[in-house]
């Protein structure tokens, strides 16, 4: 906490970051209306009165459905990058603490995975399993595993040939335990950085395959979808794009900026400053 106070755009993305999910946990309570009830007769209406960001095409107020949406962001971010680090942290562990052939093996895969945009390798995984929640994850996560890979096999090779490896090498201490039980914490910092900063991504690629229709299927809000359908409309209703669109500026800055506070936090270069 006092290093939050010294560092307040750090502290304004936390808040962000706490706004929305406070939101996400809390929508059945904040929601005025329930997110999926339609009324054609308020139809389309603009912010203000009873509906206080306005209504969509059906009639749904778009500030529940804006607070609902939050949970399918969050929880595809979230779920996403954790098994992105799981699975693409053990992978370049593993491949830097073996070395020769397999880590050059494992790395040109990596690479073959790198070369693809992450929105283009989301689009053919969720087009090949189908658009819902879990594939989701899935797609958006294999976009991840690559640029976890590769920052966590970089410490690991310089780390292999430290003092304490060799000590528990030389303890008898099996590979495993060196790796994950001594390695592994060192290179920990840099993971959750990198975690945090490709949280905003998933976000943004979430709502990107929402967008085109391939996110979770109606009428489950979210704010990429909400931000399609309000693009149908874009001359007569703004507001079905802005609102959700100004809730995933604000979730992706939050996220960059808590990104960017850890990085100044755990960088020795730059903590000092």
């Amino acid at each position: 906490m006092r290093w939050l106070r010294h560092n307040r755009m750090t502290a304004l993305g936390v808040l962000l970051c706490a706004v929305v999910v406070c939101g996400a946990v809390f929508a059945p309570w904040l929601a005025p209306y329930d997110p999926s009830d339609q009324n054609i007769v308020d139809k389309l209406q603009p912010p203000g009165g009873d509906y206080l960001l306005g209504t969509d095409a059906f009639g749904r107020d778009v500030l529940s459905r804006i607070l609902f949406g939050a949970r399918i962001s969050l929880i595809v971010a979230v779920a996403s990058i954790l098994a992105a680090i799981l699975v693409g942290g053990t992978i370049g562990m593993v491949s830097g603490y073996i070395g020769g052939r397999t880590d050059r093996f494992v790395m040109q895969v990596m690479d073959v995975m790198l070369s693809f945009p992450s929105l283009i390798l989301g689009l053919i995984v969720v087009a090949l399993l189908g658009p819902d929640l879990q594939n989701l994850v899935v797609a958006i996560a294999l976009t991840a595993i690559a640029p976890f890979a590769r920052i966590a096999r970089a410490p690991v090779l310089s780390l292999k040939e430290r003092a304490f490896v060799e000590a528990g090498r030389a303890l008898g201490f099996s590979h495993a335990r060196v790796l994950f039980v001594h390695i592994m914490p060192n290179l920990m910092s840099e993971v959750v950085v990198m975690g945090s900063l490709w949280m905003a991504t998933a976000v943004r690629t979430e709502a990107s395959l929402s967008f085109i229709g391939l996110g979770v299927k109606p009428p489950t809000p979210t704010w990429g979808g909400m931000m399609r359908d309000g693009f149908e409309a874009i001359l007569d209703a703004p507001w079905l794009s802005i609102w959700p669109g100004i809730a995933i500026l604000l979730l992706v800055l939050g996220l960059n900026m808590v990104g960017d506070g850890l990085r100044d936090a755990t960088d020795p270069k730059l903590a000092g400053g």
